[in-house]
């Protein structure tokens, strides 16, 4: 007898989804308006922004407690926009002054009295146009600040990202005026002296990111709808990254490949792992990249979401998520605030999620003492959230 046996082959397993952890909040920072950014100083949170006309700065502890506020400039208009820590815990912060102090300009006419019966301080409006002197200041980890160093320029100016390392600071950032809209790099030594300012690229291009090769040399990223060190425009606007030597002469750029798209690259880090921003007609993507250190790319995802996205060390990226992930237990709606941790091979290994209502990113960075901190912007507050290890 023959037995003719029914085989059914095996189902395949199907890979378990991560699941998204909720982070925990640590605590609240200011209002959206008022905040432009968070580094870490040893155990305290430096929040630096723009308050009533004025660049300033503040230190918190974890438990949101003010331990020192103070007004970075004293007599003038001005902004606060990009900051780093130095070795010792002193903070560096990078702003924009007007070129004439705003108490100095009378507008041309008469000018009618202000009623103010309560004799209230009522702040001098910042203007965008009046915003051309780059101007760094240095604050103590106890809050006391030494006289800023500042570089004029004939054009607006913005810095974007702050880079410490052993010699002094590397600054980029925007330039503008009504026929450019450039990037630019910028180095300042520790007594004071600024560099040279380079201009990157003249009429479409932007620099929002820098990290520092192990080569000495730097990397800049950004966007850019004109040619760049011989790369010519592919797509609407491109992402670019782009080489900067030790002193400051543009090496080599390398552009995004998409014919129809406009791309962003919005921050680096010291491992190029490169975050971003992709728009394709009605469709919009977040893309995380790891490079190698000839900007060849290692692994790369793309994920349903809305700029701009941050990338933390070699491994976290962070974006505002807006639709359903393969690897993940995720369905978002609204979009919300999502952190993915990747392996060394570029797997996604873990996945963490700021609650509903943390409708803007402001920013990510990293504590030795909390881990990755992700900072967030309701339509109220600015709110910093660390993972949950309970």
């Amino acid at each position: 007898m023959v037995l003719l046996l029914a085989i059914t082959p095996s189902a395949q397993a199907v890979p378990k989804k991560i699941t998204v952890n909720s982070l925990k909040l640590l605590t609240t920072i200011g209002l959206p308006s008022e905040v432009s950014g968070v580094v870490v100083s040893g155990k305290n949170l430096i929040v630096y922004g723009t308050q009533n006309s004025r660049a300033y700065a503040k230190a918190v502890d974890v438990n949101g407690t003010q331990l020192w506020k103070i007004q970075l400039d004293q007599s003038q208009g001005s902004v606060a926009t990009a900051a780093a820590v130095d070795a010792v815990g002193d903070i560096w912060i990078a702003g924009s002054t007007p070129l004439v102090p705003a108490s100095a300009i009378t507008p041309p006419g008469d000018t009618p009295a202000t009623i103010n019966p309560d004799n209230a301080i009522i702040p001098v409006p910042t203007l965008v146009g009046d915003l051309k002197a780059l101007t760094i200041w240095k604050v103590s980890a106890t809050g006391v600040s030494s006289p800023p160093s500042v570089l004029p320029s004939s054009h607006v100016i913005l810095p974007t990202s702050l880079l410490i390392d052993k010699t002094g600071l590397i600054i980029v950032g925007s330039l503008a005026s009504e026929k450019t809209n450039a990037g630019f790099i910028v180095s300042l030594t520790s007594s004071g002296v600024f560099s040279k300012l380079i201009q990157i690229g003249s009429i479409s291009t932007t620099v929002e990111s820098v990290s520092r090769n192990t080569d000495g040399t730097y990397t800049l990223v950004g966007s850019s709808g004109e040619t760049i060190a011989g790369k010519k425009l592919v797509g609407l606007i491109d992402g670019v990254i782009v080489r900067v030597s030790k002193d400051l002469k543009i090496v080599s750029a390398v552009r995004s490949s998409i014919s129809k798209g406009k791309r962003i690259w919005n921050s680096t880090t010291a491992s190029l792992l490169l975050g971003g921003e992709v728009v394709v007609g009605s469709k919009s993507e977040v893309a995380v990249t790891k490079f190698s250190t000839r900007y060849l790319p290692s692994w790369t995802f793309r994920f349903a979401g809305t700029g701009p996205a941050f990338t933390i060390g070699s491994t976290q990226f962070l974006f505002l998520s807006s639709g359903t992930i393969p690897e993940l237990a995720w369905n978002p709606k609204p979009p919300t605030p999502l952190l993915i941790t990747f392996n060394s091979k570029g797997a996604i290994s873990a996945a963490d999620s700021a609650p509903f209502g943390q409708r803007l990113l402001v920013g990510s960075l990293e504590s030795k003492e909390l881990g990755p901190l992700v900072v967030t912007s309701s339509p109220d507050m600015v709110s910093i959230f660390i993972r949950n290890t309970r």
